[in-house]
Parts: C-alpha cells; sequence; structure tokens
C-alpha cells in the first residue's frame, strides 16, 4: 500500500487511489480457495454438543459418496479430529512455502493444529490475532488440490476462529449448526444461526445431536433428555433442519479408539442419521456439481456399467453383470463393450473386480455410501443417479457431456 492508503480494512484491494492491490497471501489464498467447490463451516453457540464428532463425520460420509473432501480442524485449544480419526502422532509433510494434509483415506483428507504440537500435554495460549493468523495460514499454505467439499470445525462460540474461517472462506462459505435438544443449549446456538446470517452466509441447516439414546440390547432409542429442541429452533429460524442423531455408545468407542463407526457399522440409528443429514448436503451445495461431472475425463479408457438383462441396473448390488465400455482417450469415442459377470456379491468384492478389469470410473443408478467408499478405495471414480438403459449409450451422453443425473436412489 502507499503513503496515501487511510487503512480501510480492504487489504490493499481497494481502487481508492494508492492501494497496489491483493497482497501474494491474497492471491494465493484465493486460488487455493478456487480449487474448492463447496466449502461447509460446522459451528455450535454451545459447547459439549458432539460438534467435532458430527463435522468429522459428515466428512466421512461425504467422502464415503465418493467426494474428495478437505477436513481443516481450527479448533486451536482443543484440536480432537486428529485423536476422532486415529491419526494422533502423525505429522503433515512441510516445505518452505507449504503444508500436505494428512491423508485419512484416498478421498479425505486432515489438517489440524493438533499435527504441529510437540505433545498432547501442551497448551495453547494465543490471543486471536495468532489464531486469526494461523487459520489465514492453513487456508492460504495447505495444498488440499481439487476439493469436492472443505468441511472446517470450529470451536464453540461466536469469537475468533468462526469470525476468521467465514472471512477468509468469504459468502459462498455455508453453515451447519449443531445443537443438543435442551433448551439451555438451543439458546445458545439460536445466536450462531443470527451470527452467520450477520455475516452474509446461508445456513444449510440445523442438526440435532444426543438426541435419545440408542440401547445396546434392543436398538430402540430412548430419550433420556428433551427432545425436538434443535427441530423447533429450525423451524423458528426458518431454516432446514437436517436430522436427529441418537446417542451410541459404540459412536463413543469409535472417537475414543480412532475408527471410523460409518464404515464398521451399517444400518444403525446413527449410520441412518448421517445418510439423511449429508443428503441434503449433497443435493443443495453438490447438485450442480454432479450434474458437471458429465465432461469426460481425460485419459480415461474403460467405463463400467452394472447391468441386469443387459439394461442399466438402478440398484447396484443386484447386477446380474458389468458392462466394460471401453474408449478411446484421444478422440472420447466408444470403441467396444464387453459384459462380465463378477463373483457372489460380498462387500469389497464388486470393487476389487472393476477394478481388476481396468475400469476407472462407475456409472450407476444407486450405490449406498459404504460401496462408494470402497471403489474409491481402489482409485475408481463413482456417478451415482444415472438412468436410462442402454450402457453404451449412456457412457455416450457422460462423453459428450449430455448426461443427466437424478437422485441416488440407494443413499442409506
Amino acid at each position: 500500500m502507499s503513503d496515501e492508503c487511510t487503512g480501510c480494512g480492504s487489504g490493499g484491494s481497494c481502487d481508492a487511489g494508492g492501494c497496489s492491490g491483493p497482497s501474494q497471501e491474497e492471491l494465493q489464498m484465493q486460488a487455493r480457495l478456487s480449487r474448492i467447490k463447496n466449502k461447509i463451516v460446522v459451528l455450535s453457540g454451545k459447547g459439549g454438543v458432539g460438534k467435532s464428532t458430527v463435522a468429522t463425520n459428515i466428512a466421512i460420509a461425504l467422502s464415503m459418496a465418493g467426494k474428495k473432501v478437505g477436513l481443516l480442524d481450527v479448533d486451536v485449544h482443543g484440536p480432537s479430529v486428529p485423536r476422532i480419526l486415529g491419526l494422533s502422532g502423525q505429522q503433515p509433510h512441510m516445505n518452505e512455502a507449504s503444508m500436505e494434509p494428512v491423508a485419512w483415506s484416498s478421498n479425505l483428507f486432515v489438517m489440524s493444529l493438533g499435527f504441529l504440537l510437540p505433545s498432547p500435554e501442551q497448551a495453547v495460549i494465543w490471543r486471536g490475532p495468532v489464531k486469526m493468523g494461523l487459520i489465514n495460514q492453513f487456508l492460504r499454505d495447505v495444498e488440499w488440490g481439487d476439493l469436492d467439499f472443505l468441511v472446517v470445525d470450529c470451536p464453540p462460540g461466536t469469537g475468533d476462529e468462526p469470525l476468521s474461517v467465514l472471512q477468509d472462506l468469504g459468502p459462498e462459505a455455508q453453515a451447519v449448526v449443531v445443537t443438543t435438544p435442551q433448551s439451555i443449549a438451543v439458546d445458545d446456538v439460536r445466536r450462531s444461526v443470527s451470527f452467520v446470517r450477520q455475516l452474509g452466509n446461508p445456513v444449510i441447516g440445523i442438526v440435532e445431536n444426543m438426541s435419545g439414546f440408542v440401547c445396546r440390547h434392543c436398538g430402540e432409542v430412548e430419550h433420556i433428555f428433551s427432545s425436538g429442541g434443535g427441530e423447533k429452533l429450525a423451524a423458528e429460524m426458518d431454516v432446514p433442519f437436517l436430522g436427529s442423531i441418537p446417542i451410541d455408545p459404540d459412536m463413543g468407542r469409535a472417537a475414543e479408539e480412532g475408527f471410523s463407526y460409518l464404515k464398521v457399522y451399517e444400518h444403525t440409528a446413527v449410520t441412518e442419521a448421517f445418510g439423511r443429514i449429508i443428503k441434503p448436503i449433497l443435493e443443495k451445495a453438490g447438485a450442480l456439481q454432479e450434474n458437471n461431472t458429465s465432461a469426460p475425463v481425460n485419459g480415461v479408457k474403460r467405463i463400467a456399467v452394472p447391468v441386469a438383462d443387459g439394461k442399466l441396473c438402478m440398484h447396484f448390488g443386484h447386477c446380474q453383470q458389468f458392462a466394460f465400455v471401453d474408449i478411446d482417450p484421444d478422440t472420447h469415442e466408444v470403441t467396444g463393450m464387453t459384459l462380465e459377470t463378477p463373483p457372489p456379491h460380498e462387500p469389497g468384492v464388486y470393487p476389487d473386480f472393476v477394478s481388476s478389469k481396468g475400469a476407472e470410473l462407475v456409472i450407476a443408478g444407486g450405490m449406498g455410501c459404504k460401496a462408494q467408499s470402497l471403489f474409491t478405495d481402489k482409485g475408481v471414480r463413482v456417478l451415482v443417479g444415472a438412468t436410462g438403459q442402454d450402457p453404451k449409450e449412456i457412457v455416450r451422453q457422460y462423453l459428450a457431456g449430455d448426461l443427466s443425473l437424478g437422485s441416488n436412489i440407494c443413499d442409506h
């Protein structure tokens, strides 16, 4: 900035005569953030509501749905994400200008101050400007690459950390607000919704955590606290209600022991709750990107389509065969197709089979989150929501950018 600048707070980007434009650091941050399609900030006005657990499992669920996800933990004084994900003791690779996030899976990458502390006993005694500088550095210097979603876990309240995150991410960042059913929590969370609105960011919705208790023996959910506070708040504040998550002892054990509850347990009240929570996130924040993924992938040579009686099988697990459609990577034209019968269907069998046949992409009607995760772990991309009959025609539409994708009919 020149001497004439009066310090308007624009960071040198105004055109009032004398400002020289955005700094190099600002340009670098803009370049990093431009590669992230959707930015989700998880926050709560109340501590102890399980916000980090919710944020972490939203990130896991999105990655299991085949999305490339970054998870940023900006809870400076209580960075718990590394422990929840079993990444304690891991360190990011760093150089002079950047750092690489820690990989939890092939499509979920994590950054937290917890990776940088020399010991878990060390207290972080920082004032606001230092904390805001760290958040700025995480968004500017971490090599996130191309992400479908960046999920940011904020500490409780409406202070420096969530303020800095939302200001740095800009008005397109969307908030998920977490509460528990009790009125004492709802009162504080109400202020979080107002906080987000005052900053000009949209609220995706409210999640009610600890909404009842799942009995170990019968699986029934019993409401040991009051219930419905989150849903009532959502109606009062005119924002969507994303769903209720009950307390499950195995969920707590997963966080303590550092394994993924969503990958280990299927068809429980908790996994079904997270399925409902991410569905509107995918539909609202990811519908456009889902339609845009019909553009050809450079160098793709083979696409797999699950079929029954030679036609697209809408329910992935019920397919009889896979149609492997071969493509010329230069002309993007279909060159042939073979039908292959896979081994008997068990978890992990189809991803291994499809990967062994050289397919780089599966186009399906419906596929569950866990199956999508297993495919992405094998390096096979997944598109769901396809309709139609002939596998070759479906692939041709994909290559032409004309493939229309609807909802995933297997969204468990």
